[in-house]
């Protein structure tokens, strides 16, 4: 199957490497990845739940960002959560890489910063996993509903965080 991705390395390949300097680098295309996000973040910005707060460190790279969540109900009511997203070259063939930088005691969220959402798998069983339909804003929704209604206590990454919320939440 022959995918952008490919066809992209493929022609970088017959082309030979980009010569580094400025003429080049002004006249070279604008990758599929970032079309899309000048997009999707200016959507994200209007559909933002009122729960999240988003932050482009550096606002030339619109492919990485931190978003700050703090739950207004349920468990972690008035915590504050910080992740780490970075959207992939094969964006949006692929998920953003989703890592949760505040250390977290959570069923789906693993105290290094991994995260169980189906959202963010490529092939998920339940088939909920990413699509080349889904956008930034889903992801967004989706961490934020980990702390009130996909908060998920049958199907773990964390055993440890959901073994410990039945014996005594």
């Amino acid at each position: 199957m022959l995918t952008l991705a490919n066809k992209l390395k493929r022609d970088d390949g017959i082309r030979g490497p980009r010569a580094s300097n400025p003429a080049s680098d002004s006249t070279r295309r604008v990758s599929v990845r970032d079309k899309l996000l000048v997009k999707e973040v200016a959507e994200l910005e209007v559909n933002l739940p009122c729960t999240c707060k988003v932050n482009f460190p550096d606002p030339n790279k619109l492919h990485y960002f931190q978003l700050t969540v703090i739950p207004d109900e349920g468990y972690y009511q008035g915590g504050k959560f910080q992740f780490e997203i970075e959207v992939p070259d094969a964006y949006n063939m692929v998920p953003p890489k989703v890592k949760c930088l505040t250390r977290i005691w959570h069923p789906n969220i693993t105290e290094t910063g991994e995260i169980c959402l189906s959202l963010l798998r490529e092939h998920s069983i339940d088939g909920t996993g990413w699509a080349p339909t889904r956008t930034l804003k889903d992801v967004v929704w989706g961490l934020n509903s980990l702390f009130t209604d996909l908060l998920n206590f049958d199907d773990p990454l964390n055993i440890e965080a959901a073994e410990h919320h039945l014996r005594d939440k």
